[in-house]
């Protein structure tokens, strides 16, 4: 009953695509962002990369209501950032920085990042050196070599960050309800909301069992495109 009450509903499949829509955002600016953190950090020594890691894991031992609630004290209208903007003059008047997708996605890239960083230094530290200098020996440049050897090789380590990051922005509630509020619908503020607000168990259970088969059908296709791939490479 339910799931039919679901599957007729024109508003669920509109949160349900939203929330896909931003879940793919965010995984590919952090795949952008992340790689270059991820492989710099992979071929620094053990000495500076113990700070430098320190650094990139501090975010994730924090509270995520207090992240989020600092990011709503910085780009509040009164915030830090509309202070300097309207100290230097480059607005007159407050600028609305939050409750917007731009907001959510910003805020949803940083407290995800770490993961898509630390997949990427996993298996860029599993690359031997000395095939990026044999690619340079044979007359490939830098970009050549990035593109051709350390990509290819490091697609696992890529592929399990993204998909890391995406299946924790698609199930999240806390970030979109509070820096999104209403202007942003995703399918984890919707669960929450049926089950703890409204006190409508059964729809909630299903919309998680939808989110779920969601998530393991994308693991499976996934899992299953690599398989293939790899069996055409031999």
């Amino acid at each position: 009953m339910q799931f039919r009450l679901l599957l007729s509903d024109s508003t669920f499949f509109s949160v349900l695509i939203e929330t896909l829509g931003l879940g793919v955002a965010v995984s590919a600016i952090c795949a952008v962002l992340g790689f270059p953190v991820g492989y710099s950090l992979a071929r620094l020594p053990a000495k500076k990369r113990r700070w430098r890691l320190i650094a990139v894991v501090l975010p994730m031992t924090l509270s995520l209501v207090v992240v989020v609630f600092g990011w709503l004290v910085v780009l509040g209208r009164s915030g830090l950032i509309n202070d300097i903007l309207l100290a230097v003059g480059i607005v007159e008047s407050p600028v609305r920085m939050v409750f917007n997708h731009a907001s959510v996605i910003f805020v949803l890239v940083q407290q995800f990042l770490p993961f898509m960083i630390l997949s990427v230094m996993g298996v860029v530290s599993q690359i031997d050196t000395v095939l990026e200098e044999a690619s340079a020996n044979l007359g490939a440049n830098r970009l050549t070599t990035f593109r051709r050897v350390i990509i290819p090789i490091a697609a696992p380590g890529i592929t399990s960050g993204m998909l890391l990051v995406f299946i924790l922005t698609i199930s999240a509630f806390i970030t979109p309800r509070l820096v999104g509020g209403n202007r942003v619908q995703m399918i984890g503020a919707m669960i929450y909301e049926q089950i703890m607000v409204l006190l409508n168990w059964p729809l909630g259970a299903a919309m998680s069992i939808i989110l779920l088969v969601m998530t393991i059908l994308l693991l499976t296709s996934i899992r299953g495109a690599n398989i293939i791939m790899r069996n055409v490479g031999r």
